[in-house]
């Protein structure tokens, strides 16, 4: 299970299976991938900190994650591969972000190899209230990017440019 949430799986069990066959065969590349997923989410995580756009951002490796010291201790190479931020502008500037994204995919799947990216308010959350959204968690600002193996400088000029339209 520790590998499942390192590798940002959660309860996905489709990808679960995938990632155990891959291990089953001893595939060790997944292990480079994983790594770098968690490499590229730190980098983008730490991006989106200091971008004025951006409220807050949550993603467990960060130094002032208050989940930090688990992550040490349990996740050694990394944090995975989600992390959620807030999109300065609420729900009209989240639905505008994602749909602006030119190599993020908008797809509500979590820990592909290709960088994901979901706006919960207006697409899987949309059939709730407003305050039912809120006792899930889910905000009007909120933005879920599940991030890939492509190269760091790709998925950081594809934020910029999404957040810049927002």
């Amino acid at each position: 299970q520790t590998f499942s949430v390192f590798c940002g799986l959660g309860n996905n069990g489709g990808d679960g299976l995938v990632l155990a066959r891959l291990l089953a065969k001893n595939d060790f590349n997944v292990i480079v991938y994983i790594i770098r997923h968690s490499e590229n989410t730190l980098l983008v995580a730490k991006y989106l900190k200091k971008h004025p756009s951006v409220s807050w951002v949550n993603y467990p490796g960060l130094d002032d994650s208050p989940e930090k010291e688990r992550v040490k201790k349990y996740l050694p190479k990394g944090a995975g591969a989600i992390l959620g931020f807030g999109i300065k502008g609420g729900l009209e500037a989240g639905s505008t972000f994602i749909n602006s994204l030119e190599l993020i995919s908008h797809l509500a799947n979590v820990g592909d190899a290709k960088s994901l990216a979901i706006h919960p308010a207006t697409t899987t959350h949309q059939q709730l209230s407003p305050e039912e959204q809120l006792a899930t968690g889910v905000t009007p600002d909120f933005i879920r990017l599940s991030i890939g193996i492509e190269h760091i400088d790709d998925i950081i000029v594809d934020i910029e440019q999404a957040l810049g339209k927002a």
